[in-house]
């Protein structure tokens, strides 16, 4: 019984090291080397201090600010440790809202949503990703037609020429990657940090 004992336990230790240890340490190495900066977190700095990430998108609730898509992330309810309530963006629970097409909740959400974005640019037809979650809550883009939907409210609150915001949102549309795969797309805190630079001037 020990010779098939032993032959099995020393297989199940050196596959542990090496799938377990030595394949992702090595891993983490090449990704670390080649794409720094995404092996990071994609951080993003602004004067010397990390601002947020390029990959998880941030709450913006100013007028003065581009908004990005609903998110349906949740935390504990600091209350009652069983129940959850909403926080947005939060990467610990990433996670749709889990509801269909029938859901009321999910209607009266989306029917809240259109209504204060008609109110806040009349006439105009709202851009679908402005009203819908992705599926982790945590997109970090938006459309280029949602970052142009939103230039008069923030031409307004910012007290600057529309002209100025629309060739701000152009120059930080991102085309698809390698011309081919998803769809234009524009980075909301990349945006806004841009927009906080050209306030500043």
């Amino acid at each position: 019984m020990l010779s098939q004992l032993r032959p099995a336990l020393v297989l199940l230790l050196a596959l542990s090291a090496v799938t377990g240890l030595a394949y992702p340490l090595a891993m983490t190495g090449i990704a670390g080397a080649i794409f720094p900066a995404r092996a990071a977190g994609s951080l993003v700095e602004r004067d010397g201090r990390v601002v947020g990430s390029g990959l998880i998108g941030q709450s913006f609730a100013g007028a003065g600010y581009f908004h990005g898509r609903p998110s349906a992330t949740t935390a504990p309810d600091p209350a009652d440790a069983s129940k959850t309530v909403p926080a947005p963006y939060n990467a610990a629970n990433s996670m749709g809202s889990n509801l269909g097409p029938t859901s009321a909740a999910l209607a009266e959400r989306v029917r809240g949503d259109l209504d204060a974005l008609r109110a806040e640019n009349p006439g105009q037809p709202v851009p679908v990703d402005l009203v819908t979650a992705s599926g982790s809550g945590l997109d970090p883009d938006i459309s280029p037609e949602a970052a142009l939907f939103q230039v008069p409210r923030v031409a307004r609150a910012r007290d600057l020429p529309e002209d100025r915001l629309r060739d701000l949102v152009a120059g930080q549309v991102q085309g698809r990657t390698l011309g081919l795969l998803g769809e234009p797309r524009v980075n909301v805190l990349a945006l806004n940090l841009a927009l906080d630079a050209l306030a500043r001037r």
